[in-house]
């Protein structure tokens, strides 16, 4: 009975890769005159977010801002 079982997993497992395979065969790679419409800040996976957006960097620049943050190099102190 267990060789059954092993044969009929073998079998829908083997069906499944031939499906997932035959699902991706038609994927095609970008055109050039395509990759403008998906570089738009639309299209990400955040969308048009512009408050969000803000939040994480106001959080990234607290965090690293000994460092300079991301617009100035220095010290975090401000005396340079």
């Amino acid at each position: 009975m267990p060789s059954f079982c092993a044969t009929c997993l073998s079998r829908i497992a083997g069906a499944g890769l031939l499906a997932a395979s035959a699902a991706c065969a038609p994927l095609e790679p970008v055109q050039p005159w395509q990759k403008g419409t998906l570089a738009k800040p639309e299209m990400t996976i955040e969308g048009n977010d512009v408050l969000g957006a803000k939040a994480s960097d106001h959080a990234y620049v607290s965090r690293e801002g000994a460092s300079g943050g991301s617009d100035v190099g220095g010290g975090g102190c401000g005396c340079n």
